[in-house]
């Protein structure tokens, strides 16, 4: 019989963000979200000169945790849940930690898409999600290899997750996915009348 193993696994992390305190109020971080979008106005005119439908402050704050302290809090849940991922992975980090190197807010309505990409210059990056309507669309991974299939042909409709070229995952409210940051990934468009809201992050070696 031959011998068949997976080598190279892409690791994805999918949890609770109340699998690690403290507990983040839903409603709190929504409603945060939205006032800090509001004043925002450097935030909302990137947004407009570099074609993002909606709102992000990727570009534009890079305080959230000193302006609201729920933000504060999430980022304790965010700590726990990433030393987690990096345990997984087996990353041998010396005497050093893996620390936030940047927290933004995205607000995707009806319509909207985030293109693919991936976070240079960081080790493990993700997205907690705020607001998940019906219809809200899912998040899209690539395979890292693809560049490299020139040849090859694809795979079929009954292939296993792990041996598809792209996977979908949807979140639902409260949860928390993390990825290694090399990993490409999407946003498909928001096929719901309601915003698409999330929080994400990148964290670094330092």
């Amino acid at each position: 019989m031959p011998d068949i193993k997976s080598l190279f696994v892409t690791r994805l992390y999918h949890a609770a963000l109340s699998d690690h305190a403290p507990a983040i109020n839903a409603d709190e971080l929504e409603a945060s979200c939205y006032s800090i979008a509001e004043d925002d106005e450097a935030g909302q005119q990137w947004s407009i000169d570099n074609g993002y439908p909606g709102y992000t402050s990727y570009a534009s704050l890079d305080d959230l945790p000193y302006r609201f302290p729920i933000f504060a809090d999430l980022v304790k849940t965010l700590d726990a849940h990433v030393a987690a991922f990096a345990a997984d992975l087996a990353l041998d980090l010396g005497d050093r930690h893996l620390k936030l190197d940047s927290l933004w807010i995205n607000i995707l309505p009806e319509g909207g898409i985030h293109t693919g990409h991936i976070h240079p210059h960081s080790v493990i990056s993700g997205t907690t999600y705020v607001a998940m309507p019906d219809g809200a669309s899912a998040i899209k991974f690539e395979d890292p290899r693809l560049p490299m299939m020139m040849a090859a042909p694809g795979r079929t409709k009954e292939a296993p997750e792990d041996r598809r070229a792209f996977a979908y995952v949807a979140p639902g409210v409260g949860d928390v996915l993390l990825w290694e940051s090399w990993l490409r990934h999407e946003v498909p468009m928001n096929m719901s009348e309601d915003d698409r809201l999330s929080v994400s992050f990148n964290y670094n070696w330092g």
